[in-house]
């Protein structure tokens, strides 16, 4: 059996001929880079109840991209102009079935806005917009400087020894970046293993997890043209196939 792992899509409202819908979508990047990592993608939407339910039937879970998460949940009463696509359910859903999925110490992989659930969760706060209150010096938002998806636009420093060392096999790793916030004030609980150039954390662990992987990143848009950056899909899902074994072992011995 493959591994089942849930990944999070983002919530729109769109308007058609037939009337107005709240939809929810992702990149289909997602759900191919786990399926090349010979996993199951399974696309797990905002919903009221149902966190449990949902840990019960996956084996690991993927934070994707997407709007910004309400400042009022890290302790900002300012809303940066910047601040955008914030949505209530979202930020709920996500963070109970973070804390939920730290709680069965499922293997996780937080990419981008993932990465920033992860830290709020955990009692972290954000940088709401990077070029306005941190740094201008490198543009993070990379389609302003003419980049594609998968070009590389800069590069991240992993820190040696790190889980991000071990997952690319090297320090020094080429990226995309499609973010304009990004981790202020670190968890307690979290550990910064890599950051860009420019000072701006790009990667974090926590070492309590048996794994554990936040990226700032999008591995998923990069795949395909730069074959090592499957390389954290492969590490989720071969983390969620011991998950799977260990529950079909619980089964079996009923």
């Amino acid at each position: 059996m493959k591994p089942v792992i849930g990944v999070t899509p983002s919530p729109s409202t769109d308007t058609l001929g037939h009337g107005t819908f709240r939809r929810y979508a992702m990149a289909a990047t997602y759900t191919e880079g786990v399926e090349a990592a010979d996993g199951v993608p399974l696309v797990v939407p905002p919903q009221a109840n149902n966190v449990e339910a949902i840990l019960d039937r996956i084996d690991g879970l993927l934070f994707s991209g997407g709007g910004d998460i309400d400042p009022a949940r890290y302790g900002d009463s300012e809303v940066h102009e910047n601040t955008y696509g914030i949505d209530e359910l979202r930020d709920r859903f996500e963070l109970d079935l973070f804390t939920g999925a730290l709680e069965r110490d499922m293997p996780i992989l937080c990419i981008c806005r993932g990465i920033q659930v992860a830290n709020v969760a955990l009692g972290g706060t954000l940088i709401q917009d990077i070029a306005g209150q941190y740094s201008d010096e490198i543009e993070h938002r990379q389609h302003v400087a003419g980049y594609n998806a998968p070009d590389k636009s800069h590069s991240v420093e992993a820190d040696s020894g790190s889980r991000l060392h071990h997952v690319y096999g090297t320090t020094a790793i080429e990226t995309n970046s499609f973010h304009h916030q990004a981790l202020k004030d670190v968890a307690p609980d979290l550990v910064v293993i890599g950051r860009a150039p420019d000072g701006v954390i790009e990667a974090v662990d926590r070492p309590a997890s048996a794994w554990f992987l936040g990226l700032q990143w999008h591995p998923e848009m990069m795949f395909k043209e730069h074959p090592e950056h499957l390389k954290p899909f492969q590490g989720l899902v071969n983390a969620a196939r011991v998950t799977l074994d260990a529950r079909a072992g619980v089964i079996g011995s009923d």
